[in-house]
């Protein structure tokens, strides 16, 4: 796999790991009692920290493209041990 292939499947985990991190932690204004700006939507967080979040997304999708990349060289999981239809088939021997 080159090295290209890896930055780009790490940055798509990276965007993926973002979004799916983002809600963790987050308070609204209701549950540490804190003031609205006139205007503010009710669930806008207070204690938005993007630098937490980023540095969270990067450390996650590392593992997880070292997971790839390692499935991808030594073949833990293959196209045919998904293929739940059975319509692929069998790799040539």
């Amino acid at each position: 796999m080159q090295i290209t292939s890896i930055l780009a499947i790490y940055a798509l985990f990276w965007v993926m790991s973002a979004f799916v991190l983002l809600p963790f932690g987050l308070k609204t204004p209701d549950e540490v009692d804190a003031q609205k700006v006139p205007g503010q939507a009710d669930s806008a967080p207070v204690n938005f920290r993007p630098g937490r979040l980023s540095l969270r997304a990067t450390v996650l999708s590392a593992i997880l493209t070292a997971l790839f990349v390692a499935n991808y060289m030594q073949g833990w999981v293959t196209v045919q041990d998904i293929d739940i239809l059975g319509r692929l088939a069998p790799p040539p021997q």
